[in-house]
């Protein structure tokens, strides 16, 4: 799409959005803001810097905003104002008492990032940090490696936002996310090949073509969007922290940011209390982090992915190191589930608190009540559970299990007789 076009569907701000530095997270080397997320001295990860002065609001200052990921702006990347994407975050927090019966803890939330706007997965939170990103360094294309719900997000974000995208899938990916990623009219490209192919072609993209690959060079402002589930969970729970959280693990940099967000609201004085515990699900098919925390060492040993849960099936995740860290800092663990528990944890997320998942929360649901069974999660506890992707992407996973319900004439004695087989009144 043409630079014109853009400028006219995206009023120009007073303030430009401009991008914070970066430091490198292992050996500390500082750099300027720019689209690179790799230390050019030790190759570690670089994070956005914070100004440690920088004034930060109080609750009721940020109670008072938008409800938008935007309202916690002074903990994410960026000085200006932002352009893109501007009413994305916040999604529920309900709770489940059904869920809490069937864990044995006290009590239990479902974060519900299935109805994230615009394209129902918690991806929106990350390409809308992406994207002004974007906007601060002044690139009109963008893209990503993706197995599904980053594809869905990045095409409708940029499709409002007015600008060219290119978007790279494994070839084999679930016809809902295909779809839901065409309908926008992206570049769509299939790669044969796993994601671990993918996203290394796009590296190469990235530095041919100068384009923003949100999870490439951009990923170091991206990521920070993943904090605003940790944000929005504390305020939601009244300005408090819960004692354990489960989450997915696909690249890690979810888990991490959780806790990274947990930290600075407690460091910030918005919240008190004990870090929550940690949980991180992967299934038994593609589980390499899994496998790093029961190991106990330092050191990810990259898997060929064999899981339906094709949403999390990264084999050599980028973040996998600093999520069991963050793991193991907080005294959780990790879970691994086969592909018929996460099927069933899809149905019991359903069942239990009306809300439909894809695979992703199906290993969610499936690896708590592991947990559970495995005394991890106890009688005293509040627990979060991260459900990240609606249902609908990923129906293939549940359609074979489902009953698909009698069909009947039009006769009221037809449906007497189904009450009465049923044992209904």
């Amino acid at each position: 799409m043409t630079s014109t076009l853009a400028s006219a569907l995206t009023p120009a701000p007073r303030f430009p959005p401009r991008a914070r530095p970066l430091r490198c997270r292992s050996c500390g080397a500082d750099r300027a803001a720019a689209p690179v997320a790799i230390c050019g001295q030790c190759l570690g990860p670089l994070d956005p810097v914070y100004d440690p002065a920088r004034a930060l609001p109080d609750r009721a200052t940020i109670a008072a905003r938008a409800p938008s990921l935007w309202r916690y702006r002074e903990w994410l990347p960026f000085e200006g104002d932002i352009v893109h994407s501007l009413d994305t975050g916040f999604t529920p927090l309900l709770e489940t008492p059904r869920l809490a019966r069937r864990l044995g803890v006290a009590r239990a939330w479902v974060k519900n990032d299935t109805v994230s706007h615009p394209s129902l997965s918690f991806k929106d939170r990350v390409v809308a940090a992406a994207l002004n990103a974007a906007a601060a360094f002044g690139l009109e294309t963008v893209g990503c490696a993706s197995t599904g719900n980053l594809a869905n997000a990045v095409a409708a974000h940029a499709a409002r936002a007015g600008l060219e995208a290119w978007i790279f899938v494994p070839h084999e990916l679930e016809t809902g996310k295909v779809v839901a990623t065409s309908v926008y009219r992206p570049h769509l490209v299939r790669v044969r090949g796993t994601y671990d192919d993918v996203n290394r072609l796009c590296a190469q993209v990235a530095d041919r073509f100068g384009w923003g690959i949100v999870n490439v060079n951009l990923r170091s402002y991206y990521g920070e969007g993943s904090k605003t589930q940790a944000f929005e969970i504390a305020e939601q729970l009244g300005w408090r922290l819960p004692t354990a959280v489960v989450a997915p693990m696909a690249g890690g940099s979810l888990v991490t940011k959780l806790h990274k967000g947990f930290g600075e609201f407690r460091e910030a004085g918005l919240v008190a209390g004990e870090h929550p515990r940690l949980y991180g699900a992967q299934a038994e098919g593609c589980a390499p982090i899994v496998r790093l925390v029961e190991r106990g060492d330092d050191r990810i040993v990259p898997e060929i992915p064999k899981t339906i849960a094709l949403s999390i099936a990264i084999g050599n995740p980028a973040d996998g190191v600093y999520a069991a860290r963050a793991i193991r800092t907080t005294g959780g663990w990790a879970q691994a589930v086969t592909d018929a528990e996460l099927v069933a944890g899809i149905r019991v997320l359903a069942e239990d608190a009306g809300v439909f998942a894809e695979t992703a929360g199906g290993v969610t649901i499936a690896a708590a009540l592991a947990l559970a069974r495995g005394g991890r999660l106890r009688p005293e506890d509040e627990v979060v559970l991260c459900i990240t992707g609606h249902g609908l992407k990923t129906i293939e996973a549940v359609s074979g299990v489902l009953p698909e319900g009698p069909t009947i004439a039009p006769k009221l004695r037809e449906v007497a007789a189904l009450v009465e087989a049923s044992g209904a009144r």
